[in-house]
């Protein structure tokens, strides 16, 4: 995240969020954020008043996937958007007084977003072409670190080392054998494998990890 701080400050863009994409059912932005670099007391303000029905992110997600900028003004009073006065002059206060949204996918399917927040003027079209570019290919290996490290948590040891000789084609028996364990004890290990990476079997377990990078 560090590393895309500096990115976006290339761009004399102060702040990276990365986040669910909003529907009109979310009541919170703190439920929906992954990383930011937004200070958390502005989330908890954020929140506390209710403002997440008026982020105009909500109503442009579920009608395109372009990308969405939007800007409350220099002087925080001038929204291109329904933004309440008392919503205006948080966003103030804390520098976030324009701001633009990319769509991306995570590896399952779902909608994300990568959203930037500043101070200056308007992103030029070079300018938004660039970052949109940036954004998606930074979101994929945000998007592999964060799995792989979930996924490393979840699998225990064993159960790594069962997928691994998995994948490089060794039957239960052979396995067993190699880590001095009985094949059914492999079989038990690769069961609990299969479930927690929500696959349905042996050759799907191994597609996935290799995917995510949990084994090369």
């Amino acid at each position: 995240m560090l590393r895309w701080h500096r990115v976006a400050k290339e761009y004399e863009l102060d702040h990276v969020t990365v986040t669910n994409v909003p529907t009109f059912q979310d009541k919170l932005l703190g439920n929906l954020v992954h990383e930011s670099t937004i200070p958390s007391e502005f989330v908890r303000e954020f929140d506390r008043k209710g403002f997440l029905k008026f982020c105009p992110l909500t109503s442009h997600v579920s009608r395109t996937i372009m990308h969405k900028t939007w800007t409350i003004g220099s002087d925080g009073k001038s929204p291109d958007f329904d933004c309440p006065p008392e919503m205006c002059e948080l966003m103030y206060r804390y520098g976030l007084l324009m701001g633009v949204m990319f769509q991306t996918s995570s590896i399952d399917g779902s909608r994300q977003m990568v959203r930037y927040d500043g101070r200056r003027g308007p992103l030029a079209q070079p300018e938004l072409n660039e970052l949109s570019m940036i954004s998606i290919q930074a979101f994929d290996v945000f998007d592999r670190l964060r799995r792989t490290a979930s996924t490393t948590n979840v699998l225990s040891a064993r159960e790594l080392e069962v997928v691994r000789w998995t994948a490089q084609g060794k039957t239960s028996l052979e396995i067993g054998q190699i880590l001095s364990l009985s094949d059914h004890t492999v079989n038990a290990y690769m069961t609990n494998a299969i479930r927690k990476l929500d696959c349905v079997n042996r050759t799907q377990l191994v597609a996935k990890a290799i995917r995510m990078k949990i084994i090369s």
